[in-house]
């Protein structure tokens, strides 16, 4: 990473007179709150202690040690701190070469030979694609685009909703008040509004639990009648979950829902028993797991199984099946004690694997400050979401640009981008509260504004002449200056160098830390680093050296933002 080579040149410069390791004093290294004291600090506090001198002392004393530092510009001391200013032009220009020559800026070979297996989207059948599900899809493709540029090989499950009592349910409802015309003229739309019915006359009639529960019984036990109905839920789902998918640009290695470790779980039922785990407690099959958190369900007392026993079944399949070294589970916040009770029950089974199982949790997303409910009808269906924010982008696009090619791409580029962006610009354990004209602006934190601005760089390397081939994340279009004139990198040329330095150890963070929420705020750091620099530094009408370098930064703007949309899962149009 280029900032810390930087500092381990600088600290280089230290090790004689500190004792300290070039590494050791590297570390120490920060960049100033206030940019106007310096590019980077080193407090010198720690070094006191081994240096037996106050920290202003040796603050002083290490300055006069980067006088022959070619990459050092300016070194003073500011009480206890080390302040360093570095060489503009020099920093620039090895930033550009090292943005276009070294092959882990964008991506490297940290997980070659490791698997990663991600559990992510995983709907519910016979129910809308909600916009409550928009969190789990867009986080787990960001994720599994990041693990693979480290070289991770990525296994993308969907773990679809097709087996549990919420089919008793409906099958239940289905024939009770169901009508097999009406259904059929709209199945997904219909099999809910009996989803939603059956709940508001279970608060009246408990019974009709009881019947669900039997009817989930009967499917279990095989029954066709039932069998057949299921089956047809699964397919009028599927068809509609593809065309959102297919929107969205999402992919699955497998389509995996619950109902396949249906023939799986009661070998995960006898391993467990054979092991001594297994307990009874009022009729029911349950793992204890100490005063830490509440026993885990197994089998209930009429012998159906349950969301654990079916997660138990998974997670070794997946371990055995895909040969995973990291299984990680897209799945809202609210399900977290849950999966702490299925890992913790893999641990008691004595299998390591479960130290690298990852519940990757997410907060709420809302609309209108209200949370959706499924069993209360409050449902946002995405494809209406995302149909609608096409529609808004295209209408924009014919207010700015009336003579755009391609308008109803780049206006389904933007509309989708907008929703996907406004989702993964947010840490994901906070939070969302969705608002259509919040995510569509072209100003501001969104997707449109990053788009607008990799659309910018496009439009003037094809004005230089310099983009024949069209926007790509292989390769560069502009040839680097060979020299710089000694004014050439003013303060906004500065900033956006050093913005797009940062680019490296951003995709890096984003994987050890499982948040795409870093590689989106950075990609709005580096969009408002280039407007500034577009604004301030004219190119086109600069001469020389000067516009070749101010060309060669505006290329870096356009490939920096190019993969970062690509990670996010985001189109990158060349257009506006």
């Amino acid at each position: 990473m280029v900032l810390q080579r930087y500092k381990l040149q600088i600290a280089s410069h230290f090790v004689a007179q500190t004792g300290w390791t070039a590494e050791e004093l590297a570390n120490l290294m920060e960049v100033p709150p206030d940019r106007t004291l310096g590019d980077l600090a080193l407090p010198c506090f720690k070094l006191a202690k081994t240096m037996r001198l106050a920290p202003p002392v040796i603050a002083q004393a290490l300055a006069q040690d980067l006088q022959t530092c070619t990459i050092v510009h300016h070194a003073e001391a500011t009480g206890g701190y080390l302040n360093v200013r570095l060489t503009r032009e020099t920093v620039t220009t090895d930033t550009l070469v090292h943005l276009r020559s070294d092959d882990t800026v964008f991506q490297d070979a940290r997980g070659a030979g490791q698997t990663v297996a991600i559990d992510l989207s995983s709907p519910n059948i016979a129910k809308p694609f909600s916009m409550g599900h928009l969190r789990s899809t867009v986080i787990g493709t960001a994720l599994a685009n990041l693990f693979e540029t480290s070289g991770y090989k990525t296994v993308r499950i969907n773990h679809l909703g097709d087996w549990g009592t919420q089919f008793g349910k409906i099958i239940v409802a289905y024939r009770t008040y169901g009508d097999e015309a009406t259904v059929s003229a709209n199945p997904i739309t219909e099999l809910n509004r009996l989803y939603v019915q059956f709940h508001e006359e279970a608060n009246e009639r408990p019974e009709l639990d009881d019947a669900a529960r039997a009817a989930f019984k009967r499917l279990e036990d095989g029954n066709e009648e039932d069998l057949t109905l299921w089956r047809y839920m699964i397919d009028v789902s599927m068809k509609e979950f593809e065309k959102t998918y297919r929107l969205l640009g999402t992919k699955f290695d497998y389509n995996l829902g619950e109902s396949f470790y249906n023939d799986k779980m009661d070998a995960v039922v006898d391993e467990l028993r054979e092991k001594g785990l297994l307990e009874e407690s009022d009729g029911a099959e349950v793992v204890q797991l100490g005063e830490t958190m509440p026993p885990c369900l197994i089998r209930r007392s009429d012998g159906a199984t349950l969301y654990p026993t079916r997660d138990l079944a998974a997670a070794l399949y997946r371990a055995r099946h895909f040969h995973a070294d990291h299984l990680l589970y897209v799945v809202g916040g609210e399900q977290r004690l849950h999966f702490q009770q299925v890992f913790a029950v893999l641990r008691k089974m004595g299998y390591t694997f479960a130290d690298a199982c990852e519940h990757i949790a997410f907060g709420l997303m809302r609309m209108g400050g209200k949370k959706m409910s499924t069993r209360k009808g409050q449902i946002v269906r995405l494809q209406e979401v995302l149909d609608e924010a096409i529609t808004r982008a295209r209408a924009i696009i014919e207010e700015k640009n009336p003579h755009l090619q391609n308008a109803d791409a780049v206006a389904r580029a933007v509309g989708v981008g907008a929703v996907i962006f406004n989702d993964l610009k947010t840490y994901r354990l906070h939070d969302i509260d969705f608002t259509m004209d919040t995510a569509l602006a072209f100003d501001g934190e969104t997707g449109p504004y990053v788009q607008y601005a990799h659309a910018r760089t496009c439009s003037i390397l094809r004005k230089a002449g310099v983009l024949q081939a069209g926007p790509s994340v292989e390769g560069w279009v502009t040839s680097l200056p060979n020299t710089h004139a000694e004014d050439a990198v003013d303060d906004a040329t500065w900033y956006l160098t050093l913005t797009l330095q940062g680019i490296e150890a951003i995709r890096v963070r984003a994987i050890e830390e499982r948040d795409p929420s870093l590689v989106a705020k950075h990609a709005l750091d580096i969009a408002q680093a280039f407007n500034r620099f577009y604004h301030d530094c004219p190119i086109l009408t600069s001469d020389g050296e000067l516009k070749a370098m101010r060309l060669a930064l505006t290329d870096a703007v356009r490939v920096a933002l190019l993969h970062a949309m690509t990670w996010l899962g985001i189109e990158a149009p060349s257009e506006i």
